[in-house]
């Protein structure tokens, strides 16, 4: 691997060791790198400081033990000490949602700044990697030139990230594109020389632009996708009015080339800790700006995206009969997506809450995610496995697409549930398959079997059975 000479390598820092923070730092540091990162979260700090990452991304822990052992990556709690390490300081700290509203909340941000920015007496680049809406690392740029001992030496730098969850190491070490927002050539030239051993070795493009167009990427490409997740869910509703089958759709627009097939997957929706928020900020960003009309097919495409959990819930209640009260459902899935533990905003979880307002017994299960789920849904069941979440269950619903449950055998476990009627909400079964095995296959988008005739509970049944005098 291509790496720096000693000589020319800046010292970098990372600020907040969430999911970015820490993706960023272990995998710099895996490019030859000195890092030291910094969070106010002592607890974060200590795990990570043992070679533990606090959530679950594939690869990332056996990097961050080899990084700390060969010395090059360190933790700390001191903003002092990180200023005096570091030339370059990467702020990788969480912009949620605004509780009161539907814009960006960059309490965090200016948290981190105001405890950077006292301890910064030399010249270094500050570069925000957070998701912010246009025109902060302007406001930021000022701030620092105010506040720091620097002043203008302390420059200010937009380097937006681009990790998709599950793939966060592949996408830090083998991005397909860089994109650096900067006012000055030493800056250009700063970054140029921490992004070498990616665009060196792997010919990554680097585009250099200003501020303002560097925050507007990362907004940009996750409108973009949410509105084709949504477009393809959109004609999922079409579909089902006329009983057409959306996947067939879906692949007939896919080799479209001008269209392709990425993100053209119909199913419950998008969730996660950025493109619901993301895209909400950006609208709220736009209508402070004054632009705001360009940008209100977004909140259609929330609309779409939310609506899609109650269109699942409508078949797991058909499925049963018309009523979910008292009924058991096995909800596959807990995680917005598979390879992640994370449950901000997952549709998974949502539709599981939404069963069991109605009566339900939902019992959950997830590779990974169980530990989160219950911890913020501890009201629903959970089960050590799928086999068993599904024991005794009137209806399953697969909520994310974990390998682990597309290779299940639908014939093995028909035996467990006591109605084999499984709603692939994200179109991730083989229908055929499942088919074959005796199950009744339902899925948003696809035409639905006439539900009046699916088969009663193996407990049902067994009553009836009794009931007339037959064992």
């Amino acid at each position: 691997m291509t790496r720096n000479s000693p000589t020319t390598r800046p010292r970098l820092t990372v600020i907040g060791t969430g999911y970015l923070g820490a993706t960023h730092a272990v995998c710099m540091a895996e490019l030859g790198f000195e890092v030291m990162a910094v969070d106010v979260d002592t607890t974060k700090i200590e795990r990570l400081a043992r070679g533990e990452t606090p959530f679950y991304e594939p690869g990332l822990d056996e990097l961050l033990r080899r990084n700390l052992a060969a010395g090059r990556l360190r933790f700390t709690t001191s903003f002092a000490e990180v200023a005096d390490f570091g030339e370059v300081h990467f702020l990788c700290v969480g912009t949620p949602q605004r509780p009161d509203g539907r814009g960006a909340d960059l309490r965090y941000l200016h948290s981190a700044v105001s405890s950077l920015a006292p301890h910064l007496r030399r010249r270094c680049l500050v570069v925000g990697k957070s998701t912010v809406p246009v025109g902060t690392a302007a406001d930021l740029a000022a701030r620092l030139a105010a506040e720091a001992p620097a002043g203008a030496s302390a420059e200010v730098a937009w380097n937006p990230e681009f990790l998709r969850e599950g793939f966060a190491v592949e996408d830090t070490l083998r991005p397909d594109r860089l994109v650096i927002g900067v006012a000055s050539p030493a800056a250009e030239a700063k970054l140029r020389a921490v992004y070498e051993p990616i665009t060196g070795q792997h010919g990554t493009p680097l585009i250099v632009t200003d501020f303002a167009t560097a925050e507007l990427v990362k907004v940009a490409a996750n409108a973009f996708l949410a509105t084709k997740i949504s477009y393809i869910n959109a004609m999922s509703e079409v579909c089902e009015a006329v009983d057409a089958d959306v996947t067939t759709l879906a692949q007939a627009l896919s080799l479209d080339a001008r269209i392709g097939g990425k993100f053209l997957r119909p199913g419950v929706g998008f969730g996660g800790g950025c493109l619901p928020k993301d895209i909400r900020a950006f609208q709220a960003r736009a209508e402070e700006l004054g632009v705001g009309a360009s940008l209100g097919f977004l909140r259609q495409v929330d609309e779409i995206n939310l609506r899609r959990r109650q269109r699942v819930v409508t078949l797991a209640r058909k499925a049963v009969g018309g009523s979910l009260a008292g009924r058991r459902v096995a909800v596959l899935g807990a995680a917005f997506k598979p390879n992640s533990d994370d449950v901000r905003d997952s549709p998974a979880l949502a539709v599981a809450e939404l069963i069991a307002a109605e009566g339900a017994d939902v019992v959950v299960y997830d590779p990974m995610a169980m530990e989160n789920a219950a911890r913020v849904r501890p009201e629903l069941g959970y089960a050590p496995s799928a086999a068993e979440a599904i024991t005794g269950a009137e209806v399953t619903v697969l909520l994310t697409e974990w390998a682990e449950f597309t290779e299940l055998d639908p014939a093995a476990i028909a035996e467990r549930a006591a109605t084999s009627t499984v709603i692939d909400a994200r179109h991730a079964l083989d229908r055929d398959r499942w088919q074959r095995a005796g199950w009744t296959y339902l899925a948003p988008g696809r035409p639905v079997p006439d539900l009046a005739r699916l088969p009663r509970p193996r407990s049902e049944r067994l009553a009836m059975a009794t009931a007339r005098g037959v064992s």
